[in-house]
């Protein structure tokens, strides 16, 4: 079945056409002519709210053993043929989906096509203890350099467990815990990719400088005959009150260069006009050198040297709002929760002013077409919006209902959610080094 492509207003001139293989396999096309690529986004509708207490961190297991070998293809053979085609690609886990990618020269986009087919329908032949006991290693050394062993980098995960409850399917990121990967068994695995890894849980975008027709055969003749699975459960269902009701707080004494007042507020769900108000109160706030609140504490109060206010979107659970602020100097946290909390309540009693309401709305058009512009990006936006909302034409024309929104959306926004009973807050605080505190003694001991 196939979907005509039309051009939509506020899409840019962009088209895509959406069809549907037998075994439910989603397939979106976009012609790109402009340079001789191809990007390929393969998504699957798995992420960690789909795994349950004791086995988290399987979804970004799992992205790392698909490219372990398949059944035509062994050991680190998917990097060796895209990268000696001329390609570039990679994969990522998220809360909501993992997706996987290749951005070709237009004449091997074939070769990739081939190489997610052959995983997505035999990855269960190459997978085996071997594999399993690699990655997963892989996976705990990935935990330690990015979360465990770098100053701060444990604020996302201490964060989301506050702002999502225990047993919440986003209680706990993608990373995983080590206990729980290290309980992971070669059936757990499996069990996994059957359930997930199957074409009807999963879009296919294709964007550049593609033949349509023949791109279509393709899909066809390498995914084709891949047998749907109908055992996927739905995931547990991650509603929440808009508002967290009271201050959550945490400090944590690490060696870190310095103070930090980190914050995460639960605000509207992505895929509707309040969350793309929520965006354009964070941007006003937040979002760059230009914002309120880097005036307020980097330029003005010299307080801090750097702050920022961002929105993580999410679509099965409340999105959050991410406060980062670091102190400057001696500077004592108390003093910056003031000051956020000052112009917070500034801006909603307020609202944003014009300027301040245009800026946000180009900086975000900006990001928008920034993404679209690239071949990558708007596959990665294409196969975002099916899988998420079920319809990749949304992707077209995402920035046309961000103008939309009124400045009055966003001071409502803002003044229902960006609230100190509405917030986890996680506060760090340096310990002295131990390099200083050899120093300290031995100048005791002269």
């Amino acid at each position: 079945m196939g979907h005509t492509a039309t051009e939509q207003a506020g899409s840019g001139g962009l088209t895509a056409t959406e069809h549907r293989l037998a075994n439910g396999l989603r397939v979106v096309l976009s012609e790109d002519h402009l340079t001789p690529v191809a990007a390929v986004c393969l998504w699957y509708d798995v992420g960690s709210r789909h795994e349950v207490k004791g086995r988290t961190g399987l979804a970004h297991l799992f992205e790392h053993l698909m490219f372990q070998g398949s059944a035509q293809v062994s050991g680190n053979g998917h990097f060796e043929l895209v990268q000696g085609a001329g390609g570039s690609l990679n994969g990522t886990t998220s809360f909501e989906r993992t997706n996987y990618f290749e951005t070709m020269p237009a004449h091997e986009l074939e070769l990739a096509l081939w190489l997610e087919a052959d995983r997505m329908g035999s990855l269960l032949t190459a997978l085996d203890d071997e594999c399993l006991e690699n990655q997963r290693d892989v996976v705990k050394n990935e935990r330690r350099q990015r979360y465990d062993n770098v100053p701060y980098g444990t604020a996302f995960e201490k964060l989301t467990a506050m702002a999502y409850p225990e047993g919440h399917p986003y209680h706990h990121t993608p990373i995983g815990s080590m206990a729980d990967l290290d309980a992971a068994s070669l059936e757990d695995a499996r069990a996994f990719f059957r359930t997930y890894y199957a074409p009807n849980n999963a879009v296919l975008s294709v964007v550049g400088d593609i033949d349509p027709e023949q791109t279509l055969a393709w899909v066809e003749k390498y995914f084709g005959s891949i047998p749907s699975h109908d055992g996927k459960q739905p995931p547990r269902d991650g509603t929440l009150p808009d508002v967290i009701g009271g201050q959550l707080r945490e400090v944590v004494e690490e060696d870190v260069p310095s103070r930090a007042l980190m914050a995460a507020y639960r605000l509207p769900h992505d895929g509707t006009r309040e969350a793309d108000a929520a965006d354009l109160a964070l941007t006003v706030l937040g979002g760059g050198e230009s914002s309120r609140l880097y005036n307020r504490l980097v330029r003005r109060d010299r307080s801090a040297v750097a702050a920022g206010f961002g929105l993580l979107r999410l679509a099965g659970a409340p999105s959050l709002g991410w406060l980062d602020v670091k102190t400057s100097g001696g500077v004592e946290v108390p003093g910056i929760e003031r000051a956020v909390d000052e112009e917070l309540a500034r801006f909603a009693a307020e609202g944003p002013t014009p300027e301040e309401m245009e800026r946000a709305q180009a900086q975000l058009e900006r990001e928008w077409l920034d993404r679209l512009a690239t071949v990558s990006g708007r596959a990665d936006e294409l196969c975002r919006f099916a899988v998420l909302f079920g319809d990749p034409q949304l992707a077209l024309s995402a920035v046309r209902r961000v103008l939309d929104i009124t400045p009055e959306e966003v001071q409502a926004v803002a003044k229902a959610r960006l609230r100190p009973d509405n917030r986890a807050v996680l506060v760090y605080e340096p310990t002295e080094s131990n390099d200083a505190a050899d120093t300290e003694e031995g100048q005791a001991d002269q």
